[in-house]
């Protein structure tokens, strides 16, 4: 860098293609708009003007988002790194996009292994505009990194932005894994796990864009608080069509108005409730009981009851091969048996002589006799219907139970007051996901090409099996932290919830550096790891923060607290609150008394106000600069896996933990107590 006060020629040029970028990136917008439909059909058009429409927006402008951050210099050619390729009107790239093989040494090179290059060089900006750079010359044994560590501590108000600019070697690896790989990613706090998870989704739409434009990506978060603060990455990526749900999203097959008690949420969630709902459903098949008539091109073609129970058999065997792989749905096995009957009606014309064509039969099958046979022998069911009939009915849960489950176990699942209706019955989240796996049970689920699923640790059975659904032939992203498991389901290890997922050979690839949290609060928390994950590497910070940890006894809360938040909101960066969901109510009271602008978050994806109360369980996920963790032991005895939920709270601070207990602190944290 220059002397102060003298004009720097690389800042200059560098000025100049920032300029040039963004006027070739207008440029593009420009003729992605002029592009005009042919008239050849309507089908065409339609596809036009929305290839046309997603073009447009793949290239939409951010102020904020400048069109390159990093440069590489080989002996040969220089390129600029940045989150989608730019080309000027020759077709000449101006910016490779950040996820191209020729971008990797960007990322990859090291001044042991150069990968060709001879200086990586990364920029500064504020506001859109380049305001320094940092060269790092390989080739002369210089790797320096202070604009690097500049852009992971820069404070983050608002939602969570990419790290495309900052992607470390170990996170790489990960985010260009291949399409057919799947992966679980142990990720400690601040290890950026999450981002990993939706830059891979982002360079896999772009390596693999024909193939996942067909069948699509999902990405699967804890709640909609979470994915309202990560729902800008992607778009910042340039990829606009990934549906991004919850696991109650994604299954919500009935209107959720009631809550289900721990003991029987835990049952719910068992993965033997999936033998139980297959048992429930194939149940309904019955043996036929006497011969069917089938009208046929204006004769009536007797179907014997042998035949008809054969038919009935072998339809039942195909439905599983295995207790793993459906191989017929229950819709699917009604519609063959009634064609099964029409088409036997069929062969005993031809052999008369006839040759009725497959619309006859087709009508055959649909006749009022062939539909009044499998209404009494394969009865039509729906996933809602079926599982209100089975909680309300003592008898035929016993039926399906036998084996599975004992009688106490059977009361708990049980209506004591069947509802009215079905639109009526009091569903819980749990009864949504076992409606759900009715449903794949009675017909196929649509799966994705690729499934990204966050906070993992924390899945039931059940729900992994929801997941594994969508899934199809595609692959999986898994993200997680056994340390930070916080569910009743929470396994010890990821060898469980990867065979509920349905990839059982799944590699575990940890992310042990923490590159957000500093050493400080990391190593405050993870004082609680041989208590909640035995066994489980700790998390290293690349940084240190000297006075980012204060830990507070106080006689009253009200009073503390409001002086450290009024303390924190003087300096730039976000701020979480964060107690048990109990005291939520009346942490927001004292601050917004005090005339500080607290909002509570909730999970209904609003975005949190730059003062949030947050209650524990939400605070998964999410980050802020500066985090209050008010009286841990409420937080703690909250819940029987509180202990796991504490931990997961001091780790959501970039830069500022302050913690304020009345009471004991959990005897490994009591050596900070009075810092």
């Amino acid at each position: 860098m220059p002397e102060p006060g003298t004009a720097d020629p690389v800042l200059t040029a560098e000025r100049a293609h920032l300029a040039r970028a963004a006027e070739c990136l207008t440029e593009m917008r420009a003729a992605a708009s002029a592009v005009v439909d042919a008239g050849v059909d309507a089908w065409a058009s339609e596809r036009l003007g929305a290839a046309r429409a997603e073009r447009l927006r793949t290239l939409a402008a951010d102020p904020g988002v400048p069109p390159f951050f990093g440069r590489t210099d080989s002996a040969t050619e220089t390129f600029h790194i940045g989150r989608r390729h730019v080309r000027d009107a020759a077709g000449d790239p101006v910016v490779i996009d950040w996820r191209a093989p020729m971008s990797r040494p960007f990322y990859q090179a090291t001044v042991a292994d150069r990968q060709g290059l001879e200086r990586r060089r990364r920029f500064g900006f504020s506001g859109g505009e380049l305001t320094g750079y940092e060269d790092e010359h390989l080739a002369e044994g210089e790797a320096r990194g202070d604009f690097l560590r500049q852009e992971i501590e820069r404070p983050r108000s608002g939602p969570m932005r990419d790290i495309v600019a900052t992607i470390q070697p170990d996170q790489d690896d990960i985010v260009r894994a291949p399409l057919a790989e799947s992966i679980c990613v142990q990720g400690a706090p601040g290890t950026g796990k999450t981002a990993v998870g939706l830059h891979r989704a982002a360079y896999l739409l772009y390596t693999h864009g024909g193939q996942l434009a067909r069948t699509g990506v999902l990405v699967v978060g804890p709640n909609r608080a979470f994915l309202r603060y990560i729902e800008q990455v992607l778009p910042t990526l340039g990829e606009v069509e990934v549906e991004q749900t919850t696991v109650a999203d994604l299954t919500a097959r009935v209107t959720v108005r009631a809550v289900d008690r721990p003991e029987v949420a835990v049952l719910k969630g068992d993965v033997r409730m999936a033998e139980l709902l297959r048992r429930a459903l194939w149940g309904e098949i019955r043996k036929p009981a006497d011969s069917v008539q089938v009208p046929l091109d204006g004769r009536r073609y007797r179907v014997p009851v042998e035949r008809l129970k054969r038919y009935v058999d072998d339809l039942r065997r195909r439905a599983r091969a295995d207790d793993d792989q459906q191989l017929l749905h229950y819709a699917a096995g009604r519609e063959r048996l009634m064609m099964l009957l029409a088409e036997d009606a069929r062969r005993q014309k031809e052999e008369a002589g006839g040759s009725p064509g497959d619309a006859e039969t087709r009508r055959a099958a649909r006749s009022a006799e062939v539909r009044a046979f499998c209404d009494e022998v394969w009865p039509a069911r729906d996933a809602a219907g079926l599982l209100c009939e089975l909680w309300s009915d003592a008898d035929r849960l016993a039926r399906a139970a036998r084996g599975l489950l004992d009688d106490d176990e059977q009361a708990l699942l049980r209506w004591t007051v069947p509802p009215r209706s079905v639109r009526s019955a009091p569903w819980t989240a749990a009864d949504a996901v076992l409606a759900d796996e009715l449903a794949g049970l009675l017909e196929r689920t649509p799966g994705y090409g690729h499934v990204v699923v966050d906070e993992a640790q924390d899945l039931s059975p059940m729900q992994c099996r929801a997941v594994a659904r969508r899934l199809a032939a595609g692959s999986l992203t898994v993200l997680g932290d056994l340390a930070q498991a916080t569910s009743p389901w929470s396994p010890s290890d990821w060898a469980e919830t990867l065979a509920g997922l349905g990839r059982p050979g799944t590699v575990v690839r940890p992310l042990t550096r923490g590159y957000r949290v500093p050493g400080e609060v990391l190593d405050f928390a993870n004082r609680l790891l041989p208590l909640i994950a035995p066994g489980l590497p700790a998390a290293t910070a690349v940084r240190s923060e000297p006075g980012s940890l204060r830990v507070r006894p106080v006689g009253a809360l009200a009073g503390p607290l409001v002086d450290v938040v009024g303390e924190l909101a003087g300096v730039p960066g976000s701020i979480g609150v964060v107690c048990a969901d109990a005291a939520v109510a009346e942490v927001a009271a004292a601050l917004t008394a005090a005339g500080l602008p607290a909002e509570v978050l909730t999970d209904d994806g609003e975005e949190a106000a730059r003062v949030a109360v947050v209650p524990a369980t939400l605070a998964k996920g999410l980050e802020f600069d500066a985090v209050v963790v008010v009286d841990p032991a409420a937080i703690v005895a909250a819940e029987p896996r509180g202990l796991h939920r504490l931990y997961v709270v001091l780790t959501r601070a970039v830069s500022t933990l302050v913690v304020l207990h009345r009471d004991d602190l959990p005897e490994p944290l009591t050596a900070h107590a009075t810092l």
